[in-house]
């Protein structure tokens, strides 16, 4: 009778075959348990805990995007308002020792709720720094006589105000609030803003915030002239109506004698490609002299060159 094969196989080959069998039994329990380790280490990818790689190219696309969009606006060293600003503050600086003056101080302005009025005006002037004093004598036709007087601190801070004829003018002296609204029919700002410092500090403010965008073009002309007054003149300009930008263009003359700046020029948007820039407001002062030595006389109501 025949032996079965355990039986015919030796008990060291058995012994053998049995431990490869335990080993790739093993091995086989390894694989399937690292396999299934692998798998769930991999689904969080797949669902979306890790940031998949097209998610991260557009956050790159975002930041460079925001990365241009502030060069855009940032100041650059260059800008074309850098050299105009450094002429300008040293125009101003020229008026520190400039305690007061007399000149002819002409204007046009826009009035009006819609700026559809221009009215120009033309006056002697007087003006001390300290009290801020200013008086005007009209010259233009409409108001020729007009004599307006203001001292900071003095007429309980208002206008005295003086028609030169018609029945206005049989009224005698009146006083108004500096910003009454019978004084803005005729002006853009109160008498407080008026003065070369004050038009300076303006243009310096308007440019410095102007000069942290870009869109502006400046030309320059040296050979400009104001009648016979030889100037410099500088203008700015920016393309496209934006929130940052008041003016379409800025215009200023400068002295070349005095080195003051004397007059500034803003003009507003076109209205349609080719029209000319409406102007809004123009400013003029000439035959200026200064450190004439103005007393408290000049601006006194009881002054007898005076009809207040």
């Amino acid at each position: 009778m025949a032996r079965n094969n355990r039986e015919l196989t030796p008990a060291s080959t058995r012994r053998s075959i049995d431990g490869r069998y335990v080993a790739g039994m093993l091995l086989a329990a390894f694989v399937l348990i690292w396999s299934a380790s692998s798998g769930t280490a991999e689904e969080p990818t797949r669902r979306g805990t890790a940031k998949p790689a097209n998610q991260n190219k557009k956050k790159s696309a975002n930041k460079q995007q925001k990365t241009k969009k502030s060069e855009k606006t940032a100041p650059a060293a260059d800008h074309p308002l850098n050299k105009p600003l450094r002429i300008v503050r040293q125009c101003r600086t020229k008026l520190d020792d400039v305690q007061d003056y007399t000149a002819t101080f002409s204007k046009q302005e826009r009035v009006g709720r819609r700026g559809n009025k221009l009215v120009s005006q033309t006056m002697a002037m007087k003006f001390r720094e300290e009290p801020f004093s200013v008086y005007f004598y009209f010259q233009d036709r409409k108001t020729q006589g007009r004599e307006v007087l203001f001292v900071n601190g003095r007429n309980k801070g208002q206008l005295l105000v003086h028609e030169g004829s018609g029945l206005s003018s049989l009224v005698g002296t009146v006083t108004l609030a500096t910003n009454s609204s019978e004084v803005m029919k005729e002006n853009r700002y109160p008498i407080t803003e008026v003065g070369l410092k004050k038009m300076a500090d303006k243009i310096i403010e308007q440019w410095e915030g102007e000069s942290k965008y870009g869109e502006t073009t400046v030309k320059y002309y040296n050979n400009a002239k104001l009648g016979s007054v030889e100037c410099l003149a500088i203008e700015s300009t920016h393309p496209q109506p934006r929130r940052q930008f008041k003016y379409h263009m800025t215009r200023v003359f400068i002295d070349k004698d005095t080195r003051l700046l004397v007059r500034v020029e803003q003009y507003g948007w076109p209205n349609r490609n080719g029209q000319q820039p409406p102007k809004i407001e123009e400013y003029t002062y000439s035959n200026i002299k200064t450190n004439v030595g103005l007393t408290d006389f000049d601006f006194d109501r009881r002054n007898k060159s005076y009809r207040f």
